[in-house]
Formats: structure tokens, C-alpha cells, sequence
């Protein structure tokens, strides 16, 4: 029976899960069976080259369409260790004449983490060669642990010896528990990913939606960057120490590749063809967020917040905030290629943007600037905002190469230029980013193990422009064991140090002598299964 179901359906394949054409086995049970293949994942060996590679995802024949519904669900058990995860009494104030938290606060080392998520797409081919699909990421969100008011008031009761921290940040004096089941009811789904794509294999791909730019296509697998090796945890790039942990520890992330502050913006992508090994792209991007959310309301005659030209529009390019970038620009090249048993692959892009224009007038970021605008008492923020001050466009280079070898695989990542952390701008005067991330593993039958270390170098708080520059260093070692198809059990470390003079990572105040150094460490378990 088991036979005759396996060989009743017309099993096409599908990146972490099944593709099933035709005549389904049990079409009232609505049950599939078939093998299990590779992960899951927007973006595919189909929709990544112009002419399809070999992989998990099924490659359509003319006339035919490969129809995927994947998906992922993590589970971990998650240790954490690190400094500020206690607030002393009196420590916060919410705003002006507020009262401070009378109690104070700290986290549990220990914690238990879940999420899901569904990659539903679709690849077809016409008669006539032309290929073409769609691809989507739907992921899971989360609201705050407890029931309490937000003000958005920042400023500081004079004489206060407490720290003052922008309430929309989360940080409260006092709260009200909510329930598991008013947790759980607060959660909501949400689109990471969508976009469309047509190729034609002698001239290229067009790809557009909300998506990866070039380079998250050419680091699709995270080949560059972080990998395979621990199973899909993540770890340098928002794995599960910093999702686990106040915003603050999480590392900045300038190679972009696989980081929402990249993919998560619509965008235009052109790929051409391979030769001799080598594939180039370009794309442009108008604004850092999707046209329709100029017109996001809760129904289609109401009035919405971009009513008319202002700050809440996504697509604004003059206003009172200088800090927006516009008008993205990035092109690069990739190679491929096989020498014996080893495989070298690489790529390299340089990256620019416009700017929006504060036609309130802009005000150049420098020490003097930071002393004629002290921080109150030490405590609140120093300096003109961010909003109002100059800033360069977007101006970098980003690449990476890997070698792998009989199982070995050695990668690095550079990204250096006018950047200030993950994809924002630097404001004139600033310095630029200097990042690199190095990484080394080894698979062997189900075994994988690695380590990533990465460095970067930034301005990070433009209010401290000629004060101080950002440091930071990270490093994640661990691995993963596949116990069958589809299922992995992971573990990771990983250890992160930040340091900014005069900025203060509790509240994120410039022009304060506290809190200016810190450091997190912890150790992931998790189990993984993808579909």
C-alpha cells in the first residue's frame, strides 16, 4: 500500500519540503507522502540564478509548475548572561515628573523560545522556455510581556540623578502581568518576504517585490557569511542569544546579506546569465520600506497617516528627517566555480543612495555640537537629534569568498565605506564602517560544526560625531546533528563585547560617562524541523 502511495503521485521536489503535481494520494485526507528535500527558504536555487542550479527545489519542466507550501518550526532552550539584565530601583523614568520604577527589575538567565514560519511559491516554465514564479516568507510576531501605558515624553525632570529612556523602546516603571493566553492572542503574522520573478535563461532574470537586493541572491545560502553549520540557528546575524535579550546587545549587521534591514524594503533586481563562471546583477530600491504603506489604513476610506506629504509617508524625500536614505543603487558580480575536489565561489558590489533633504535646516554632528547640547545631568541624551543633523548617502562596498574542500569550508565577508551599522547612512563627518567576518567548518555525514568571528568598526551614535567611534566584536561556535530528514538538533555559544565612549547602550543616550561597555554571552539548544 505504502508502495502504491509513494508511486500514485508525481513528486516534483521543493527546497525543504514537497512539490506534488497532478493526482495527490488520499486527495480527502488531504495527506502527502513522499521524500523530504533540503530547507526552507524564500529564495531558492531557481529563483537565484538565471539558469537553475542544482538543489532542493524542483526545476519545472515546459508547460509544468512546481507549487510549494514550506516551512520551519525552531524550538530552544536558551542561557543567557549579560550586563544590564538588572535595573536598579529608581533607575527609570518615563518622562518629565514621572515617578521612577520603585522596584527593581532583572531578567531570567533562563528561557524557553518558538517560532514558525511558512514559505509558500511557486516556479513554472511556459512552453517556451520562459521561466517564471513568485516566492513568499509569512513569519510570526510578538508583543511585550505585560500590560502597560507607553508615554512617548523624553525629557528629564532637572536635578534627577535617574536615567530617562524613550518610552516606544519598551522600557516601563511599572506593569500589569499579562496571561500565556493574552500572550499568545497578541500574536500576529506578517509578510517578510514577497516578490515575482521572470527569466528567460539566454537574458536574464527580473525579479521584483519586496526581496533581497544582489546581495542577499548571491549569499542566498549564507555561504559568505553564517553558513550551514549550526543547523539554522542564525548566529551572528540575530540568532537566538540576541533575540533572547534587550535590542541593545544585538550586533549590528553590515554585510546585509539575510538581514531584514536589506530584504525587507521592494526593490528592482536584474541577474544575467553565467559566463565562464561569472554572473552580474544590479538593482534599485526608490525607498526603504513598500509605496503602499503611503495608503495603510484600517479600511480603504478612512484617513490614513500619510494623508498627505509628511514624516509618516515611507516614500518621502524632503521633511525634518535627514536620516532617510532614497533613490538605492547596488551592483556587483558573482563566481562559481570547480577545480577537482575544491569549489572557490565569490562576489563583490558597491553600493549607493540619495538622501532626504531636512528642509528645516540640517546641523553638522561634532563634538562642539554635543557640548553646546549637553546631556541633562549626565543622563538624557546629548547632542542635536539625529533627525535634524547631515548626513552622507549610502557609498560602500560589500564581498566575500569560500573555499571549500573535502567537507571544509573557509569563508570572509568585508564590507568598508560610508555605512553606519546595518544599511544606514553615516552623517557627514562621521567615520566609516570597517567590518569583517571570518568563518571556518566542517560537515561530514549528519555532523556539522564551525565558528564565525566577525569585527566592525563604525561611527554608530551620530550625536557623537568627533567624540567617539563604535566597536564590536562577536563570536558564535557550535553545531548541528541531523537526525533525520528534515529534523536537526543544534547547539551554539556565542559571545558578544560592544563598546561606544560617552554612549550609554541602557538608554541609548549620547554624552553619558556610564554604561558605556557591554558584553552578553549564551548557549543555544535547539531542535529544528523544516518542511
Amino acid at each position: 500500500m505504502r508502495r502504491t502511495l509513494l508511486t500514485s503521485a508525481a513528486i516534483l521536489g521543493a527546497t525543504g519540503g514537497l512539490a506534488v503535481a497532478q493526482n495527490a494520494p488520499n486527495p480527502s485526507q488531504g495527506q502527502y507522502i513522499a521524500p523530504l528535500l533540503g530547507g526552507p527558504s524564500a529564495q531558492n536555487n531557481n529563483n537565484a540564478w538565471v539558469t537553475p542550479i542544482p538543489g532542493g527545489a524542483a526545476t519545472p519542466t515546459p508547460g509544468t509548475v512546481v507549487i510549494r507550501l514550506n516551512g520551519k518550526v525552531y524550538a530552544d532552550l536558551d542561557l543567557n548572561y549579560a550586563t544590564g539584565l538588572q535595573t536598579p530601583k529608581g533607575t527609570i523614568v518615563p518622562a518629565s515628573g514621572a515617578t521612577p520604577n520603585a522596584a527593581g527589575y532583572k531578567l531570567n538567565p533562563v528561557g524557553v523560545a518558538s517560532y514558525f514560519r511558512l514559505y509558500p511559491g511557486i516556479d513554472g516554465m511556459a512552453t517556451n522556455g520562459l521561466r517564471y514564479g513568485a516566492a513568499v516568507e509569512i513569519r510570526q510576531n510578538f508583543e511585550g510581556g505585560n500590560s502597560f501605558a507607553v508615554s512617548s515624553a523624553t525629557a528629564t525632570t532637572p536635578a534627577s540623578t535617574a536615567i530617562t529612556t524613550n518610552l516606544p523602546s519598551g522600557t516601563a516603571t511599572s506593569g500589569t502581568n499579562s496571561s500565556a493566553s493574552g500572550e499568545s492572542s497578541s500574536q500576529t503574522l506578517f509578510v517578510r518576504r514577497a516578490f515575482i520573478y521572470l527569466a528567460a535563461e539566454n537574458v536574464g532574470m527580473v525579479r521584483i517585490g519586496q526581496q533581497d537586493g544582489i546581495v542577499g541572491i548571491f549569499d542566498y545560502a549564507g555561504t559568505f557569511t553564517t553558513g550551514s553549520w549550526d543547523g539554522g540557528i542564525g548566529n551572528l546575524n540575530d540568532s537566538a542569544f540576541d533575540a533572547g535579550t534587550p535590542n541593545q546587545y544585538r550586533m549590528a549587521w553590515p554585510f546585509l546579506s539575510g538581514n531584514g534591514t536589506e530584504y525587507a524594503n521592494s526593490k528592482i533586481v536584474f541577474l544575467t546569465p553565467q559566463f565562464f563562471g561569472f554572473d552580474f546583477g544590479a538593482e534599485y530600491g526608490p525607498s526603504e520600506g513598500n509605496i503602499l504603506q503611503n495608503s495603510a489604513t484600517s479600511d480603504p476610506y478612512a484617513v490614513g497617516p500619510c494623508n498627505t506629504a509628511s514624516a509618516n509617508c515611507v516614500s518621502v524625500t524632503s521633511g525634518t528627517d535627514s536620516s532617510r536614505w532614497i533613490n538605492r543603487f547596488s551592483a556587483g558580480a558573482r563566481y562559481t566555480g570547480t577545480f577537482g575536489g575544491l569549489t572557490l565561489q565569490g562576489y563583490g558590489l558597491w553600493a549607493t543612495s540619495g538622501k532626504a533633504d531636512n528642509t528645516a535646516g540640517e546641523t553638522q554632528a561634532s563634538a562642539a555640537n554635543l557640548k553646546a547640547n549637553p546631556a541633562v545631568n549626565g543622563l538624557a541624551g546629548g547632542g542635536t537629534a539625529a533627525g535634524s543633523l547631515k548626513y552622507d548617502g549610502l557609498n560602500f562596498f560589500n564581498g566575500g569568498v569560500a573555499a571549500t574542500y573535502l567537507g571544509f569550508t573557509v569563508n570572509g565577508d568585508f564590507t568598508f565605506g560610508r555605512i553606519n551599522g546595518s544599511n544606514a547612512m553615516v552623517d557627514s563627518g562621521g567615520v566609516g564602517e570597517k567590518a569583517e567576518l571570518f568563518g571556518i567548518s566542517y560537515a561530514f555525514g549528519p555532523w556539522s560544526v564551525g565558528a564565525d568571528a566577525a569585527i566592525e568598526d563604525s561611527q554608530g551614535s551620530a550625536e557623537l560625531t568627533g567624540t567617539s567611534q563604535r566597536h564590536q566584536f562577536g563570536l558564535a561556535v557550535g553545531g548541528a546533528y541531523r537526525i533525520a530528514p528534515g529534523i536537526n538538533l543544534c547547539v551554539e555559544y556565542m559571545y558578544e563585547i560592544e563598546h561606544q565612549g560617552a554612549y550609554n547602550w541602557n538608554t541609548g543616550a549620547a554624552g553619558v560617562a556610564s554604561a558605556n561597555t557591554i558584553h552578553g554571552q549564551g548557549l543555544t539548544l535547539a531542535t529544528i524541523v523544516n518542511w
